[in-house]
């Protein structure tokens, strides 16, 4: 059965020691991460997409955000760019993106996924994931950054959506709290960790 892997904010900002809100740990997952998702193929993985949190500098300072971080991932900065490139996934894996200005990727309304190679067209955030759940697609595998902000409400929201959601923990890191952390304290048996 063919997964559905949701790579969240691998970013400049949050990935290199030297980004305005580096994780820590972060920089390790890089290349493995990269190596896992090039090792995947379109009879195992449904699509990727990618989330790239992106902020502007003349808004943030009056997001609720800025009351907790520094500004990070303005678009088009050189801390906005993902560190693993979305143009080099395996070619016969669909493969989008979508840009959020807050932890949830499911918070904000009108989102749409764009696909990086150009061959498919823009499409809403709700209509691609339940696309997926009507073609049989039910499990979400979540990786990246950060374990107990952006990829936890991936992960909430996957749910919600009625995907079975797996972590692999080598693959992903947390701010103050580990996958691992994370999954015992918010969601009890609903994920797993691998």
């Amino acid at each position: 059965m063919a997964d559905v892997i949701v790579v969240v904010d691998t970013q400049a900002d949050f990935i290199l020691a030297d980004g305005a809100l580096p994780v820590a740990g972060a920089e390790a997952i890089v290349e493995p991460l990269t190596d896992w998702l090039n090792a995947r193929t379109a009879d195992d993985t449904a699509a990727i997409v990618f989330t790239f949190d992106t902020h502007f500098a003349d808004t943030y300072p009056m997001s609720a955000e800025a009351e907790l971080f520094p500004i990070h991932c303005v678009k088009g900065s050189a801390g906005w760019r993902n560190l693993i490139d979305p143009l080099s996934m395996p070619p016969a894996i669909p493969c989008r993106t979508v840009e959020k200005g807050v932890f949830d990727m499911w918070a904000e309304d009108g989102l749409v996924l764009h696909d990086p190679r150009g061959i498919a067209a823009p499409i809403d955030r709700e209509a691609f994931f339940a696309d997926l759940r009507h073609s049989g697609v039910s499990r979400a595998i979540v990786v990246g950054v950060a374990a107990d902000y952006c990829v936890r409400w991936a992960v909430d929201g996957l749910i919600a959506r009625g995907f079975t959601v797996t972590v692999p923990a080598a693959l992903t890191r947390g701010i103050i709290r580990s996958i691992e952390q994370v999954v015992a304290e918010d969601f009890e048996s609903q994920v797993a960790v691998l």
